[in-house]
């Protein structure tokens, strides 16, 4: 190796970070990398420079050799192409050189999903609900194994239980081993010589279900439950996927919600508005009687206390806003008209005269 800095090589302070120096080796390693530059014998020995560099860098014992002597006698024996297993952490997350780890035998089952739809009321108190899904079952005939009955399986000589066969080959770093699923077995390990009639060796069928599915007080449209182990059996007895509920809450034409709060909308006449009254509204499952103040306008908000929806996560309940709208009648009969003829002129407003055509002649000879 030259004598050019290690330091300087990577790009760094002698002071960098563990951190800093994995960062700056894994930018200058993706760049200079041969498979980036096929057929650049430059490239390729800087490639092997900054590797190294950051091989020495890295270990602590050997950076502080360094960093004391500035010799390569922190590295003697130089750069050896079979030892990247840094490369392999930094480029393929830990795999190492072994290649990721499998468990041999039976896997998990896939996911499933299924959507609920519940009432507000079902929202915001909590359900219980019973939901209907087509999903894979372990087989009752061979109990999930995928063998005849009477019979078992048997260990796969192909990969010998392990359910990986794995490959070497060379490469400028040295020797890679590649682990793939093996063909025999389809990466369970086992082999089965004589499948089970009825599930055909898969050790599951398809059946249709029905499941009880706790909905909990205060869930909100939209929200997503995962049930661990409820889903698909895995084959040949592997454990069972995940079932994901995704709940619908149907509107309620009596509120609006906006988190654990309703907002119920309550119409007044304009004479309940102007002397005030009591008004009965809506609650979730029942009615509470509210005072009105005379003089109440469009807008007026009041709030019934702990009549809302359940906390999800907590004690205790949200608000219930009631939103007064006052309403102006659109049609009168002649007294009415009359009667608030004569309080606009007792008030001293002015309104509309009353209209004198040949309609309003008719109307008043009836």
């Amino acid at each position: 190796m030259p004598s050019t800095d290690l330091y300087e090589l990577l790009g760094v302070d002698r002071s960098a970070s563990t951190d800093e120096l994995k960062r700056a080796y894994r930018k200058l390693a993706r760049e200079l990398h041969p498979d980036a530059n096929p057929d650049d014998p430059a490239a390729e020995a800087r490639f092997k420079e900054v590797s190294q560099a950051y091989e020495i860098l890295s270990d602590p014992d050997r950076r502080a050799h360094y960093d004391q002597f500035g010799t390569q006698d922190a590295f003697s024996g130089g750069f050896q192409p079979g030892s990247v297993q840094d490369i392999f952490d930094l480029f393929f997350g830990g795999m190492g050189a072994q290649g990721p780890s499998r468990r041999g035998g039976p896997q998990p089952g896939p996911d499933a999903e299924v959507v609920v739809e519940v009432t507000l009321d079902d929202a915001a108190f909590g359900v219980t609900k019973d939901i209907t899904v087509r999903l894979l079952v372990h087989c009752d005939e061979c109990h999930g194994s995928g063998a005849a009955p009477g019979t078992s399986a048997t260990r796969c000589t192909e990969c010998s239980g392990s359910g990986q066969v794995r490959r070497v080959r060379n490469s400028i770093l040295g020797q890679m081993v590649t682990a793939t699923p093996c063909p025999t077995c389809r990466g369970m390990g086992e082999t089965i010589a004589s499948p089970c009639s009825s599930c055909r060796g898969d050790g599951r069928q398809e059946e249709q279900r029905t499941l009880s599915v706790e909905i909990p007080a205060g869930i909100e449209n939209g929200s997503t439950m995962r049930l661990m182990d409820r889903g698909p059996a895995g084959p040949r007895g592997g454990p069972n996927g995940t079932l994901y509920v995704h709940v619908r809450v149907a509107e309620d034409s009596r509120f609006e919600r906006h988190g654990d709060d309703l907002h119920h909308e309550a119409l007044l006449s304009f004479t309940q508005a102007a002397l005030g009254a009591t008004i009965t509204v809506p609650t979730l499952r029942e009615t509470c009687d509210l005072e009105v103040e005379p003089g109440s306008q469009t807008g007026t908000v009041l709030v019934v206390r702990h009549e809302g929806v359940h906390h999800l996560r907590g004690r205790g309940r949200g608000d219930l806003y009631v939103h007064l709208r006052v309403e102006v009648p659109t049609e009168l009969d002649e007294e009415s008209e009359r009667l608030l003829r004569e309080l606009a002129a007792h008030r001293g407003e002015t309104v509309k005269e009353q209209p004198h055509g040949l309609l309003s002649r008719l109307r008043s000879k009836r």
